[in-house]
């Protein structure tokens, strides 16, 4: 298959923003996979199709057209399937594995939110997702719990944050609160700036990646009031940057929104620094989305066959700070079980200490003496 996004012409506004057309996306989620059954009409082996259905049972599929579209079928490597298409290595899973593995139910004070750092929360307005991959952390509460929005389920949320005037951020999460309508998204941006003590709204979301053409210019007017908005999208390859997406993100970006990325370090996926590379610098210089974290794989069910070691991550990110600019380049993190939190793991470049002198590898290998030199008040 070839995209059918890849040629199109993406309907604008006078403001440059994606014309309010909900159809063309809707469409796209119709004419993709949305249910198990749907993979009948995949080009996989019986074999695979047996397998993939099996393992859809566990985690539920969903992928839009226009990112189905995107894959080679001819390479059973492709890295977007690798990321969508349920695989028979997700039934082997292993001793240590999680159902929950950054403990966002531990740290769950009333339903449909996660309060895990001081000064900001999680909010979980739907359950649902517009594509579901295959690697995600959450996949068990997705999968069980499968709730979409309603604003009672949500009122306990929203009274928690009322309550809690340390709270300066609120991230929705979920599934993808990007999935909602545009009807929706601006109830809840207008209930939660209404919180006095509440400065910025952070969306994490894969909507512009697998969906881009819900991003209209009705969600981008949705999202827009007092608050400070910040977009979280998450690219893992550069093949899932299309012409489409990079609308979605300039829509965005000239509604006023900061625009980041969180990608999961995936093995045979993006595990080699070419690729790596090309994501990043594509991120920023064509879409300006800043690359923010480069996530460890978390201990998700069914998913040792897609991490890599963690001295393997630390590699790739030395190489990729010896090849990028530092506006390119991600946080290598990993998120800790049992709520540790996100914990940078890149390589130290300090190799060892002596009083006010420090021995330091610079970029090119060879290591330095630098003497602190601080002198008082």
């Amino acid at each position: 298959m070839t995209s059918h996004l890849a040629d199109a012409s993406m309907a604008v506004d006078a403001d440059g923003a994606p014309a309010d057309d909900d159809a063309a996306w809707q469409d796209d989620v119709r004419a993709g996979v949305r249910h198990v059954r749907d993979l009948d009409s995949l080009p996989l082996s019986p074999a695979e199709r047996a397998a993939a259905q099996a393992a859809a049972t566990r985690h539920k599929v969903r992928i839009p057209k226009a990112y189905l579209d995107l894959i080679d079928w001819s390479d059973p490597a492709d890295p977007i399937r690798a990321q969508v298409i349920p695989s028979p290595e997700e039934l082997a899973e292993q001793e240590g594995e999680l159902d929950d593995p950054i403990a966002d139910h531990a740290f769950s004070p009333v339903p449909r939110l996660t309060h895990r750092h001081a000064d900001r929360v999680l909010l979980f307005p739907t359950y649902q997702c517009a594509v579901y991959c295959r690697f995600c952390f959450r996949k068990e509460s997705l999968t069980s719990i499968g709730r979409g929005f309603s604003r009672e389920a949500l009122e306990p949320a929203f009274a928690y944050i009322e309550a809690h005037p340390e709270i300066r951020e609120v991230i929705l999460t979920g599934g993808d609160p990007l999935s909602l309508p545009d009807k929706a998204l601006a109830e809840i941006r207008a209930r939660i700036e209404a919180v006095p003590h509440v400065r910025l709204l952070r969306i994490h979301t894969r909507v512009p990646v697998a969906l881009p053409l819900r991003v209209t210019s009705g969600l981008v007017r949705a999202l827009q009031g007092r608050l400070m908005v910040t977009v979280v999208t998450h690219f893992n390859h550069a093949r899932e940057i299309t012409p489409a997406a990079e609308q979605a993100c300039r829509a965005l970006r000239q509604g006023g929104f900061v625009l980041l990325n969180q990608s999961v370090l995936l093995k045979g996926v993006n595990d080699t620094v070419e690729v790596l590379e090309e994501l990043c610098r594509e991120l920023m210089y064509r879409l300006g989305v800043k690359p923010y974290y480069l996530h460890h794989g978390d201990l998700a069910r069914g998913m040792a066959h897609r991490r890599t070691t963690i001295a393997e991550g630390q590699a790739l990110a030395s190489a990729l700070r010896a090849r990028l600019s530092g506006i390119c380049n991600p946080i290598y993190v990993l998120d800790l079980p049992d709520g540790g939190g996100k914990v940078p793991l890149g390589p130290s470049y300090v190799e060892a200490q002596d009083g006010e002198t420090w021995r330091i590898r610079g970029q090119d290998g060879q290591v330095r003496a630098y003497t602190e030199i601080v002198g008082d008040l």
